[in-house]
């Protein structure tokens, strides 16, 4: 168990805009950061960063709290791992309760857990026979060497080496406990039924190991090293629950600080490719670990940028086929520009040849757009053939078709109808064409899903709140009330008693007077365990407002105490257009007291609905108890009467006098 210092001491160091920004572009609006969900799909930022509160507020899906439930949320961490990933960026020693852990808990580990324990201890394994073991340093160190790696890129990558012996890790994963069942299902090891003992995956290869966006290892990828062997020379680890090879992007753990502070993404094919640039001083750089680009690798880069430069061999064969990628980068609102190395070269050998700031330039000055790059290689097939031509440049406008932005579109339009000499109308009616064979490929796609997937059915459940007008308000003014509690919680006001004789009262105690006073019943769980953790502190004399309740590991109080520190308004920098409303909280006494007396009329209106309810029970058998209810309901109405005269509210008009509801 983490002890509460330690967790103490990482809340308290941690900065939520510099764990966010390692997943999401942020960018300054007024005293937050805004960018896109990294939750949800969408086009317009609805994602805050507060700086000032510690907290982020996805207003797309609902969702926010902490650095450490963001991390719980984009990575599935559990709270613990979660906590530890923080202390280990912050540089944070953990300090444990010596508790003794019970049988129960030491077998309650998930599947997945178990996954990611045995790839941690796979890739500490290969990284010791590298460095330690004969044959690691004889083969798989040597190998590296003579690619030029230097010992810290090794580190920093940490490449290592699966030994010939066949089932070398597998023994000694079943050493330290870990079953055949776990060891099969990582995919680490094969156990067919002519080798009972295990095979393993990756013997006698160098090994790539392949990370999570937070650094967590879920897979391998190996290269023999003989010539003379009939075997694939590249091998990876198989999907697992843990590893699915389209959602993951080869070295984006370790370039994703330098393509967000570069804004541009450097797109390659083979692992070497990344660690020779990185080497080179050139670190934002990913590969799509050997599979063809798919959606979900798109979306990690664009949590970080827009820009992609994609980065090909002079002599790649297979230069065509990256067509289909490049449209799907522009899909995505991806900005593209593509770089042809010189025959002979590709990423690694050019980067090995050549100083930092050479190939840095080369990159910058010799990439170009899609266009350019698509018309260089389709032009070169068609030579004087027109109709050749006019395919290759139809192929073009097919590439414009997939932009989102309808600027961008005529933008790229144009440089066509500069490029071939052709008029903007004629490209535009093509393009059409092109968007009309699009949108009905995906509608037929789309149209065979739905057919081939079961019929569902959908109950839509009703809204009881807002079927009942007296409990949606009062629900509204009981909610209203506490996210007052939140983030004012700890203002003083100045008031004056029926004597005029001033005192001081803090907002929480106000509140809570009003709450206590009226024997209010909560509506709302959260509501009431967020007050009773306000009484049990005023009993020791604290004051628990809003950034209290923050680091709450429970997720319903975590998002309603965000939705109180981030409201909708922030999402607005109105500053920057020269607009100064007022802010929320600008006049806290006056709303206090206003919110106070509204919920208070709310209340009693419901009360009597709620005692009208029951008067039918007790009307022909009960006469007592039916005249104690009417009395109990007359009394309610004249406190009616007099707080509508106190806040000026009009039943008829439906209105408050110089009020907002």
């Amino acid at each position: 168990m983490i002890s509460k210092q330690t967790i103490d001491k990482i809340f308290s160091t941690i900065r939520v805009e510099e764990i966010v920004g390692e997943y999401v572009q942020l960018k300054r609006a007024g005293s937050n950061f805004k960018g896109l969900s990294p939750f949800h799909e969408e086009k317009s930022p609805s994602f805050v960063v507060s700086p000032s509160k510690q907290i982020w507020k996805d207003f797309s899906t609902g969702k926010g709290g902490t650095a450490i439930s963001f991390l719980m949320e984009i990575e599935n961490f559990t709270y613990p791992e979660a906590l530890r990933h923080a202390a280990k960026k912050y540089g944070i020693e953990i300090e444990e309760d010596l508790r003794e852990i019970s049988e129960e808990a030491k077998h309650a580990q998930t599947e997945k857990d178990l996954l990611y324990k045995i790839h941690e201890v796979a890739n500490n394994y290969f990284q010791e026979i590298l460095w330690d073991a004969e044959d690691g340093r004889s083969i798989g160190l040597a190998y590296f060497k003579e690619r030029e790696l230097r010992d810290d890129i090794i580190k920093k990558f940490q490449l290592g080496y699966s030994p010939e012996k066949k089932n070398a890790f597998t023994a000694y994963a079943e050493e330290k406990g870990y079953s055949k069942e776990i060891l099969e299902k990582s995919g680490l090891s094969i156990f067919p039924e002519n080798a009972p003992a295990g095979i393993d995956r990756f013997r006698e290869r160098v090994i790539f190991p392949i990370h999570s966006f937070s650094g967590r290892v879920l897979g391998f990828g190996a290269r023999i090293l003989k010539s003379n062997v009939k075997t694939a020379k590249y091998l990876n680890s198989p999907e697992t629950e843990i590893y699915h090879k389209s959602n993951v992007l080869y070295g984006l753990n370790q370039s994703k600080q330098a393509i967000s502070r570069k804004n541009t993404c450097l797109l390659v094919e083979g692992y070497m490719d990344v660690i020779s640039l990185h080497m080179s001083g050139i670190e934002n750089v990913v590969a799509s670990s050997g599979t063809s680009l798919t959606t979900e690798q798109i979306k990690l880069i664009k949590r970080l940028t827009e820009n992609v430069t994609i980065l090909f061999d002079g002599d790649n064969a297979g230069i065509k086929a990256s067509f289909r990628s490049i449209d799907m980068l522009l899909t995505e609102g991806m900005n593209i520009r593509v770089l042809l190395f010189p025959d002979g070269d590709d990423p690694d050998s050019f980067a090995r040849k050549h100083p930092q700031d050479y190939v840095e330039k080369y990159i910058e000055n010799e990439a170009m757009d899609f266009i350019d790059f698509k018309a260089e290689i389709l032009l070169k097939d068609a030579g004087t053939d027109p109709i050749k031509k006019a395919e290759a440049i139809r192929n073009i406008v097919k590439s414009v078709s997939f932009v989102q932005n309808a600027l961008k579109r005529e933008v790229y339009l144009k440089e066509v109808s500069n490029k071939f000499g052709l008029s903007e109308q004629s490209l535009f009616n093509e393009l059409d064409v092109q968007k009309q064979i699009t949108q009905n490929q995906t509608h037929h796609v789309q149209q065979q899903q739905k057919e081939s997937a079961p019929p569902k059915m959908e109950i839509v459940p009703l809204d009881k709140e807002k079927e009942d007008p007296f409990l949606y308000d009062v629900l509204f003014m009981e909610n209203k009330l506490v996210d007052h509690m939140l983030m004012f919680g700890d203002i003083v006001l100045k008031r004056t008693t029926d004597n005029n004789e001033e005192y001081q009262i803090t907002v929480i105690e106000e509140i809570l007077h009003h709450f206590e006073e009226e024997q209010y019943i909560f509506l709302v769980k959260e509501n009431e365990i967020i007050i009773n953790q306000v009484r049990e502190g005023i009993q020791k004399e604290e004051l628990r407002s809003g950034n209290f309740f923050v680091s709450f590991m429970d997720e319903d109080i975590t998002t309603k105490v965000v939705d109180a520190l981030i409201p909708l308004d922030d999402l607005e920098n109105w500053a920057s257009r020269n607009i100064y409303p007022p802010n929320y909280g600008d006049k806290v006494a006056d709303q206090v007291r206003g919110d106070v007396l509204l919920h208070k009329y709310r209340y009693i209106d419901y009360l009597i609905k709620e005692t009208a309810k029951e008067l039918d029970q007790y009307s022909d058998n009960d006469e007592t108890k039916y005249y104690d209810l009417i009395k109990k309901i007359t009394l309610l109405k004249q406190a009616s009467i007099r707080l509508s005269a106190i806040i000026e509210y009009s039943p008829i008009k439906g209105i408050y006098g110089g009020r907002n509801r």
